[in-house]
């Protein structure tokens, strides 16, 4: 069995690739996050885009554990704002990972956006890093529109208020297996199977 590292702390996260390689059937392959390997120093993320901050988490985790790694860097990007929260999406609100504050700041930022101008998208990057190997960056994007207020208790982040073209769910109201299907990181994630596939062998 071979390990691969995910190099987070998000039990949905190893859960979605889990998943992913199971449904590819992809075999010999463990599946490990940062909680199953030594701590290491983790840089902090200061690239100015998803790619910059995947790969060089990649890399930090290829480099400390010796294992093949992979890491992404997700937000949401909002047509409204620019594109913003981007690579701000977990801090948006000052403080880093506090979904409800960051889901009530841009809500309140879009009070005055009309329906047909409420467009946004999931963006994930996902970086492959073999220690003293190649490396691959792929991205995956996910459109929608924001709609005015939660709805869902599946997911986090930014998923209650993110409805999916072609839906009327938000993404927190979708079946695990529907958003695995769907999102911008099972796209991104799926991107990344031919290599995943040589990978396991």
């Amino acid at each position: 069995m071979t390990r691969l590292l995910l190099a987070t702390r998000n039990a949905k996260k190893l859960g979605e690739l889990r998943r992913i390689l199971a449904a590819e059937g992809i075999e010999g392959v463990e599946v490990i996050g940062l909680a199953d390997v030594p701590e290491f120093p983790e840089a902090p993320e200061t690239a100015p885009d998803f790619e910059g901050n995947a790969l060089a988490k990649a890399r930090d985790a290829a480099e400390a554990t010796g294992l093949p790694s992979i890491a992404d860097d997700s937000g949401i990007a909002i047509d409204a704002l620019n594109g913003m929260p981007g690579v701000l999406s977990a801090r948006w609100s000052g403080k880093h990972g506090d979904d409800l504050a960051n889901l009530e700041l841009v809500l309140g930022q879009l009070n005055d956006v009309p329906d047909e101008r409420r467009g946004a998208a999931f963006v994930c990057t996902a970086a492959f890093v073999v220690p003293g190997g190649e490396e691959t960056v792929v991205r995956g994007e996910w459109r929608g529109t924001l709609a005015r207020a939660p709805r869902g208790s599946n997911g986090f982040g930014y998923d209650p208020i993110f409805v999916p073209e072609g839906e009327t769910r938000s993404s927190a109201e979708l079946e695990p297996s529907e958003k695995d299907a769907l999102s911008h990181r099972g796209r991104a994630l799926r991107a990344l199977l031919p290599k995943l596939r040589a990978f396991a062998g």
